[in-house]
């Protein structure tokens, strides 16, 4: 059902000042719905800053030219950062992925507002503008912005296109439909450059990154009988290939290149001795209901968790219960 915008054009129409967040690590999905979404406000005369708990990282760095994605304890105050009217949150709706922005979102007496398309869910006592049958956060910021008709300028259609082409796996995944393209045709016309973004997103890499990816590529392990893959990646990696965490991004999609397999993880230790693991799937096991075992969340196909460590540990539980996952419930 399509989202009913009403109620958030009544919420800006009453107000003024406006704060910006995403979840911690934002990829392309979340800058580029912040972004979009704070140049389509700013059109309406409304004062917006975007405040995140995680910086840019430097491979999305092109989506934000003039610096104005701010982070929470660097640039910007949690002071500051409850100086608003109202409290945005995009793509997203659970406390963990808000990191120290859930701090400000729980103090916060502003309105609170909530604009995502992930099935997990919490409440985070906003008003919900959800459709967790859309490909993309970007997707549902370009309805709002057809909804209250404001012109999409050519800045707005790049940031809206690589939120949706990058979270449907430039338009390979299952979530892409004929309306995904029909968007994305539109915001061609409005001035977003295919080929440009793809260079900027996928032929921009480092050598350090290049090595990250030959290091951790050389790991995957299959079990299941060759249906589920996975591979982890250590704190060390990073220093040895002078490689940074932004660059283990999208990696474990290359683990359901192999041949028969059917979903994938990897794992990846933190600094705070914690592990974050990542899921995809291709068949019908739902990879967020795995992850919710474990406080996270995510969508059917595409999903994510932080367990404690150590990784060996972490391992072991993972792989149990996506080994029961595709064994349809029943554990090996």
């Amino acid at each position: 059902m399509p989202i009913d915008w009403a109620p958030l054009r009544e919420i800006i129409h009453h107000n003024q000042r406006f704060v910006l967040t995403s979840h911690v690590r934002p990829d392309a999905d979340a800058l580029g719905s912040e972004l979009a979404m704070a140049g389509l406000l700013e059109q309406l005369g409304k004062e917006v800053r975007i405040i995140n708990a995680s910086p840019v990282p430097p491979r999305l760095a092109f989506l934000d030219p003039t610096k104005r994605v701010l982070q929470l304890g660097v640039n910007v105050t949690e002071e500051q950062a409850l100086q608003t009217d109202v409290h945005m949150v995009l793509d997203t709706s659970a406390w963990g992925q808000l990191a120290e922005m859930g701090r400000v979102f729980r103090k916060t007496t502003a309105t609170k507002v909530c604009i995502d398309h992930h099935a997990s869910a919490e409440d985070i006592g906003a008003i919900n503008f959800k459709d967790i049958n859309s490909e993309a956060t970007g997707a549902l910021v370009f309805d709002f912005a057809q909804a209250f008709e404001i012109p999409i300028t050519p800045a707005i259609a790049s940031a809206m296109y690589s939120a949706i082409a990058t979270d449907t796996g430039w338009f390979r995944f299952p979530s892409t439909t004929s309306r995904t393209m029909e968007v994305i045709a539109r915001l061609i016309d409005l001035g977003a450059q295919p080929s440009v973004l793809y260079q900027q997103l996928y032929e921009r890499f480092t050598i350090s990154r290049v090595k990250l990816v030959g290091r951790v590529l050389s790991r995957i392990r299959l079990d299941c009988q060759g249906r589920l893959a996975s591979t982890y990646v250590r704190l060390d990696d990073y220093t040895e290939t002078g490689s940074e965490a932004s660059d283990t991004e999208d990696l474990v999609n290359e683990c359901l290149k192999i041949a028969g397999t059917e979903a994938a993880y990897i794992l990846i230790e933190q600094t705070n001795s914690q592990i974050k693991c990542s899921f995809r799937s291709r068949v019908p096991v739902d990879v967020s209901r795995v992850a919710e075992q474990f406080n996270g969340g995510g969508h059917k196909q595409a999903a994510g968790a932080i367990l404690p460590g150590p990784l060996g540990e972490a391992q072991s539980q993972i792989l149990a219960a996506m080994t029961t996952a595709l064994n349809g419930g029943k554990p090996s």
